[in-house]
């Protein structure tokens, strides 16, 4: 694609020239989650920090991604890492068997009170100098509407703000409440806010994926693709398209949805390790969800079957913009060459490392990339 580009751990696979055209104006930073799997964005920007890299306008990210930002912006380098290796393999953030048993949630409080005290110690006030006139948003669901929402990132509620685009259904307790609205997991309507960056007027977009190469999903294909308007507006600008599908939808997700529960009765839960379906693109996959609910007793009921029919659906559409962005902007993915070792939860130390190493060299090989191509007045 001539406007868009793939910078791996290994390889770079970009137009310099075209890409170029594109730096001069308004710069965007997008960060997907993925859960543990966002310790390779951590290796990303900890390389961005090291190299004293950053000549964007915007940051927008979801879930890991909006964690890992906000410590790049708070310039502490090796926070989004200790964050990820340290807190989050902390049986008091997850353990699978209190979870069963006791229902033991996912301890976000837990976890981001700690990242805030010694010796940690993350610095929101340094973060707010550096953001400065620029803007930072994370991803949220708005759990009436279904849709999309942004929130700032480093505001006075920030932490409140850092727990709703983390918030993922049937793990974390409840959905998170503001004024505005009820919002859960920015992973269900926004896995990758690159979107919202080009609508609010990105033209040129650095997106940090947590995943390889595109994943076949085995969901039902129920989006015509030349709908390319989908990609101006927010999702709750389509509403009229939306209901105009809606009894197609559910019927084709009925019978997928049935083919999954199916699948769950027939394979035995596997309680030391949970793989996730589409590559940990939401945090905690379709196919987990499944097998917990089944595994609890619990009903898989039609609202978090509609989230993953946002999720789903609106991932497809991201594809499909990745693949073939508009011609005003340039899209360059920094993505891993392979798959990553670790899970997007309960993975080992020793994978989460490696994968940040590859995060590392991805970070630099994108800077030594960019840094052949803008003055050095522009860096």
């Amino acid at each position: 694609m001539r406007n868009s580009g793939v910078v791996t751990n290994a390889a770079v696979q970009l137009d310099l020239q075209n890409f170029k055209k594109y730096t001069g104006g308004k710069n965007a930073l997008v960060a997907q989650g993925g859960g543990q799997r966002g310790i390779f964005t951590s290796g990303v920007l900890d390389a961005f920090l090291l190299s004293n890299f950053d000549p964007f306008h915007s940051f927008y990210g979801t879930s890991a991604g909006a964690l890992n930002l906000c410590a790049f912006l708070c310039r502490q380098r090796g926070i989004g890492k200790s964050f990820i290796l340290d807190l989050t393999t902390d049986p008091q953030f997850f353990h699978l068997f209190s979870y069963i048993r006791r229902r033991q949630f996912l301890g976000l409080d837990w976890a981001l009170d700690r990242v805030s005290d010694y010796p940690y110690r993350l610095d929101i006030d340094m973060g707010r100098q550096v953001l400065a006139g620029r803007e930072a948003f994370a991803a949220v669901t708005d759990t009436h509407k279904l849709m999309d929402h942004y929130l700032p990132m480093l505001s006075e509620d920030w932490k409140k703000v850092l727990i709703a685009t983390c918030a993922i259904p049937r793990l974390y307790n409840q959905p998170v409440e503001f004024e505005h609205g009820i919002y859960v997991d920015g992973g269900v309507s926004a896995s990758i806010p690159v979107q919202e960056a080009w609508r609010r007027e990105a033209r040129c977009i650095v997106v940090i994926r947590t995943e390889g190469d595109d994943l076949v999903s085995d969901t039902p294909e129920v989006v015509e693709r030349e709908a390319v308007e989908w990609f101006r507006d927010s999702f709750n600008s389509i509403q009229g398209h939306w209901q105009s599908k809606l009894i197609q939808w559910k019927s084709d997700w009925n019978t997928f949805l049935n083919e999954q529960v199916s699948r769950a009765h027939r394979h035995k839960p596997e309680l030391n390790h949970f793989e996730a379906l589409n590559g940990g693109r939401w945090l905690f996959g379709a196919d987990d969800i499944y097998r917990l609910s089944h595994l609890l007793g619990d009903k898989f009921d039609s609202g978090l079957a509609d989230m993953l029919m946002v999720h789903y659906q609106t991932y497809s559409l991201t594809q499909d913009f990745l693949q073939a962005p508009p011609d005003d902007c340039f899209i360059v993915q920094i993505k891993p060459e392979e798959p990553l070792r670790s899970s997007s939860l309960l993975s080992e130390k020793e994978s989460l490392l490696h994968d940040y190493q590859l995060g590392l060299d991805a970070g630099f090989r994108f800077v030594e990339t960019y840094s052949q191509l803008i003055p050095q007045e522009m860096k």
